[in-house]
């Protein structure tokens, strides 16, 4: 198996694609496919998909195809999703509560056991069973508890102070919701960060779009 330190970030992004797809083959209770039918439900190559899965091995056999239960497994548990991974939510605000409601954590390998925030309105509340607590608390949670990860759901104008104390903290990784980007250099300090910008997306959208629409004309 290759070194996953060495495996690029493009292939790393496609693995939830993969294990997305194959839940859902196997709630239609397909057992085996090969990679020329994955590759025509994904939209991606075939030789893509051989390309990408032997970075960890392969899982496939020649003249079968894969074992989607097997290769199901096999990718949960290279993205970790076997483990749960404690971890706390900074901002109970709108998209904070939306988080928290409709994220599936632990079936993506984390465990939200701590809820934090600053307006008083909110301090008390329990989102999803989870008590917000607030956000002066977070050091002395941090040290009952131990969280791993955080989830940023705050401002951009608090988001460098709130995640320089979760680090000093002990939290190694963050997904940060704000507009804020925390550098991405962090990894040499040991800190992993995924930023997730809604609004990129939606303008990646408008650019599609555009394209389309002055083709059509």
């Amino acid at each position: 198996m290759a070194h996953e330190k060495n495996i690029s970030k493009a292939v790393i992004k496609r693995l939830p694609r993969y294990y997305r797809f194959l839940g859902e083959l196997l709630n239609q209770g397909v057992t085996r496919i090969s990679s020329r039918l994955l590759s025509e439900k994904m939209g991606i190559t075939a030789s893509q998909i051989r390309q990408d899965l032997n970075c960890f091995g392969g899982f496939g056999q020649q003249g079968y195809g894969y074992n989607v239960n097997v290769l199901y497994e096999e990718i949960a548990s290279i993205l970790g999703l076997d483990r749960q991974v404690d971890a706390i939510l900074i901002g109970a605000g709108n998209l904070g509560r939306a988080v928290a409601n409709h994220m599936e954590f632990e079936q993506r390998g984390f465990r939200l056991i701590g809820i934090f925030d600053e307006n008083p309105a909110l301090i008390g509340q329990t989102i999803k069973g989870v008590l917000v607590r607030s956000t002066d608390k977070i050091e002395p949670f941090c040290r009952v508890y131990h969280p791993t990860a955080a989830i940023l759901c705050i401002p951009k104008t608090v988001t460098k102070e709130i995640s320089d104390r979760l680090i000093d903290a002990g939290v190694k990784g963050f997904w940060n919701f704000s507009h804020y980007d925390l550098a991405l250099n962090q990894k040499e300090r040991g800190i992993v960060v995924e930023n997730v910008h809604m609004s990129d997306s939606l303008m990646t959208l408008s650019y599609e779009l555009k394209t389309l629409l002055s083709e059509e004309n």
